[in-house]
């Protein structure tokens, strides 16, 4: 991770902090006034989305370009798994391994980027795999659209590359989460399931 993605990560932060602070409050009188209590779980919930969300927008957004900013000699990147050949081409300008090139680890962090989401589509949101495939694919466009229209022409010029493989990899980060979301659910219930056949063996056997 680069210097620039750390920083964004920071603003991604206290941009939570601020919208949290706006959101909290209102979340907790409606949860007194529906319930009468407060729902930790609730309040968990919208802490993890609101995070996740300004997270990943300042690290696709962030830094904006500045007076001196390089402008992109390319734009738009059509070819699927270019990435492959540009580890390729990076191992034979800068040697050393696979796993530690910046194409490599950039690759990752696109897929890992999107495993938050596929975990929500599961979990939250109760959506199935084709859904979650179309919600992490749908996600990434926009962000891919937003970026070759220059921030939809709020931005200077264009400062990011439209890249087919970071629609490949996002979409398959969603996957990726909605399968751990499953298990996860899977776990949770199975050992749901047991913890109410244990109590009535003990019942049982305090009955013989």
């Amino acid at each position: 991770m680069t210097n620039a993605q750390l920083t964004a990560l920071q603003y991604g932060f206290i941009g939570f902090l601020a919208l949290w602070a706006v959101v909290l409050v209102p979340q907790l009188i409606t949860q007194l006034a529906h319930h009468g209590r407060l729902r930790p779980r609730g309040l968990a919930t919208t802490a993890a989305v609101l995070l996740y969300g300004c997270m990943t927008l300042a690290v696709v957004f962030l830094p904006l370009p500045g007076p001196g900013t390089r402008r992109l000699t390319q734009t738009v990147q059509l070819h699927p798994f270019q990435w492959i050949a540009d580890i390729h081409t990076e191992l034979l300008k800068h040697g050393g391994e696979w796993l530690t090139t910046q194409t490599f680890q950039q690759a990752c962090l696109n897929v890992l980027l999107f495993v938050p989401l596929g975990v929500f589509a599961r979990i939250l949101w109760r959506r199935g795999l084709t859904g979650t495939a179309l919600i992490g694919f749908a996600a990434s466009l926009f962000i891919e659209v937003t970026q070759l229209t220059a921030n939809f022409g709020t931005a200077p010029y264009v400062y990011r590359i439209f890249d087919v493989d970071d629609l490949m990899n996002n979409t398959l980060g969603a996957v990726a989460g909605w399968v751990f979301g499953a298990l996860l659910l899977t776990l949770l219930r199975s050992t749901v399931d047991v913890q109410p056949a244990r109590s009535e063996r003990v019942h049982l056997a305090e009955t013989r």
